[in-house]
């Protein structure tokens, strides 16, 4: 039975703006106010999902979430109305309004966390979107997400869909942003490494100036409600002295394929027994290590470039593709890196490709970031909602819906306007309808 690594982007929505609202990502920070353009993001975006798919990945898209978020808006207090609520929202607390105009789902990275079905005891693929309490406006999406990978993933002979984790600090959990998937063959059974800032019940030594986001309680939670074989589940911590230089998730510092793992040397606390430990959990077969020193690329460089929110992806002829963003570059010492890696022919990174994500980038996620992974199965893959999987009649379609419904300039200020609420649950009603989903919104009820 032949088995894909199916990666699902999500489409950003129509109100994608640069409130600067996750501290922690100097992205985000340093871009908070500027004026967002959109329809870029969203063709951006959609260019990725083109470009993988040209070159015969499996290639899937989940819809943005419904923002501005009206229901969260009158459960704080504002009355009347839409254009009401968004008046009086945009008077009396626009830090508030603005949080519930952003979303972080076009970043699907977090969205949840999935299990191939060769990993869990019951031969399931399990789904746990990710309650991102560590941030208001990203802890307000996982009940949406839940629905759309229920409409996605629809087949309980397959899929199997868990609640989010109870909505505490204690219990905090950014999904696939912190997990990696190590295997020799997408269908085998492979060792899943989770990967937290911080311990809740057992405190030790964390970040300072940033609050670690990813709980071991909560990778642990996962893993049990996932059924994964306790022998293949590695934890590592990530150094908190990265966090506080701005690696908010461990896909900004490391990223796996397969037995590939490209990392910084600054990933982890005891990195060496990281290393040691995945190895010994996959056996007898290697595990490749690519790691970039401090002299080669610093902390800062790497956070600026987004070189370790690459995508590793595995070509038809067995090569390993890495896919980045167009600000690698523009960091000399990122690209020099790159080019040393390619030149290398004992490295198993061998491809190159360099994408222009910057409306995404300007708010902290690059092309890692804008996927999640999905092993499926020949049988799981066909159990998938064929029309949320991309195919040229669907790139036509989504490129249209886009340039129909989204603006090319928004900024703080038109968050309040009703306009927008009313054209973006137009467009999110006729996006529904594209893709299948059903009913996946609060407004369609």
């Amino acid at each position: 039975m032949a088995t894909v690594e199916a990666n699902f982007d999500g489409l950003v929505g129509p109100t994608h703006n640069y409130a600067g609202l996750s501290r922690g990502n100097e992205a985000s920070i340093r871009h908070s106010g500027e004026q967002a353009n959109p329809k870029a993001a969203a063709l951006q975006g959609l260019e990725k999902m083109k470009a993988l798919w040209e070159l015969g990945f499996v290639q899937g898209v989940f819809p943005p979430q419904e923002r501005p978020d009206m229901v969260t808006l009158r459960r704080l207090g504002f009355n009347g109305s839409d254009a009401r609520v968004l008046s009086d929202a945009a008077r009396q607390a626009p830090a508030v309004l603005a949080a519930c105009c952003s979303a972080s789902s076009m970043w699907t990275a977090n969205a949840a966390t999935v299990s191939p079905s060769a990993d869990c005891t019951d031969g399931k693929v399990h789904f746990t979107p990710a309650n991102l309490v560590s941030k208001f406006h990203r802890s307000l999406e996982h009940e949406v997400t839940g629905k759309i990978l229920k409409a996605t993933f629809n087949n309980p002979d397959f899929f199997v869909h868990h609640r989010a984790l109870p909505a505490s600090d204690c219990f905090g959990d950014e999904g696939a942003a912190n997990h990696t998937r190590f295997c020799y063959g997408y269908g085998e059974p492979g060792v899943t490494l989770f990967v937290y800032g911080k311990e809740s019940f057992n405190p030790r030594p964390t970040s300072r100036k940033y609050p670690a986001r990813q709980s071991l309680e909560a990778s642990q939670a996962i893993a049990r409600s996932h059924q994964l074989n306790t022998n293949n589940v590695v934890y590592a911590q990530q150094n908190p002295e990265v966090i506080d230089q701005g690696v908010f998730h461990n896909d900004v510092i490391a990223v796996g394929n397969r037995n590939l793992l490209f990392c910084h040397a600054r990933a982890f606390t005891h990195q060496t027994a990281v290393y040691q430990t995945l190895q010994k959990a996959l056996g007898t077969r290697a595990l490749h290590i690519v790691e970039v020193t401090e002299q080669q690329v610093s902390v800062t460089q790497a956070v600026n470039s987004y070189l370790f929110n690459s995508q590793l992806l595995t070509l038809k002829n067995d090569r390993t593709l890495i896919v980045v963003p167009s600000e690698c570059r523009e960091e000399p010492a990122v690209w020099s890196c790159l080019q040393n890696l390619l030149a290398d022919k004992g490295c198993p990174i061998t491809d190159l490709k360099v994408l222009n994500l910057r409306q995404s980038m300007h708010n902290g996620g690059g092309p890692a970031c804008l996927r999640l992974r999905v092993v499926l199965s020949d049988q799981e893959l066909a159990a998938t909602n064929p029309h949320c999987l991309i195919n040229e009649t669907r790139l036509e379609t989504l490129g249209q819906w886009i340039n129909k419904h989204y603006r090319d300039r928004l900024s703080s200020e038109d968050l309040a306007d009703p306009m927008l609420l009313n054209d973006s649950r137009t467009a999110l009603d006729e996006l529904t309808n594209i893709l299948q989903l059903g009913s996946v919104y609060s407004f369609q009820n």
